[in-house]
């Protein structure tokens, strides 16, 4: 479904990203992990198309992306839950919701279908879908990102730390909304410093480094690699 070749992506005359390589199948969730300032962020923002692109290419469903607006993109099917949740000001629950519709619903459509299965998904949305957005909890603005990104009827999800700021008991939370967004089908591609929690749920996963691939496998195989514990699970 999404597959990432030779990517080079700069700030200026700093590099960020150094010939990344790595692909996402159909169904499947795959986990980016490595330390904070890998070049994970700049990475997810680059296939959602806020970052150019100075080499290599991006493709989906096989079909580049070079040349593809931000908006396109997520009509072709690409959800984005940034990092930060970035939750709309001066909007309720419900319209933070309503409003990932839009790519896809025509003036006056329904939507009753998404939003069911969102608030099925977190129900404690549901119970403050009056409330305004920013006016939640780490943990509940977490839910409402992920929330708004599942409303755009996505093929790719792409999750950008859904555990940072939230308390171990939150963001196990979380992560187990993750897990069943993954059982419904749906193809994940999860950025995460929690290196426990994103291999838990992921198939296969990728280590990033300095913006370049250093080690890539199943979940299982990287959560008994020595690097990898050493680096990031603890010995």
């Amino acid at each position: 479904m999404l597959a990432i070749e030779d990517l080079t992506v700069a700030y200026g005359d700093s590099v960020a990203l150094h010939g990344i390589g790595l692909e996402v199948r159909g169904g499947e969730t795959v986990a980016l992990i490595g330390a904070n300032g890998a070049g994970k962020t700049t990475l997810l923002q680059t296939i959602s198309g806020l970052n150019a692109i100075r080499g290599g290419d991006i493709r989906f469903a096989g079909a580049s992306l070079r040349r593809v607006s931000c908006e396109k993109r997520v009509r072709l099917g690409i959800a984005h839950a940034p990092e930060g949740r970035k939750i709309f000001p001066g909007l309720t629950v419900e319209e933070n919701l309503v409003v990932a519709t839009a790519p896809w619903r025509r003036p006056g459509g329904a939507f009753a279908d998404e939003l069911a299965f969102a608030f099925d998904l977190f129900p404690r949305l549901k119970e403050r879908r009056r409330q305004l957005g920013w006016s939640l909890s780490g943990g509940e603005q977490q839910m409402l990102a992920i929330g708004r990104a599942l409303m755009a009827r996505p093929k790719l999800l792409l999750l950008d730390e859904p555990s940072l700021g939230l308390a171990p008991r939150l963001a196990e939370e979380v992560y187990e909304r993750v897990g069943r967004i993954r059982a419904s089908g749906l193809t994940i591609l999860v950025v995460e410093q929690n290196t426990v929690l994103a291999l838990a749920v992921a198939d296969r996963g990728y280590v990033l480094e300095t913006g370049r691939v250093v080690l890539a496998g199943p979940a299982a195989e990287l959560r008994s690699n020595p690097r990898v514990r050493e680096a990031y699970l603890g010995r």
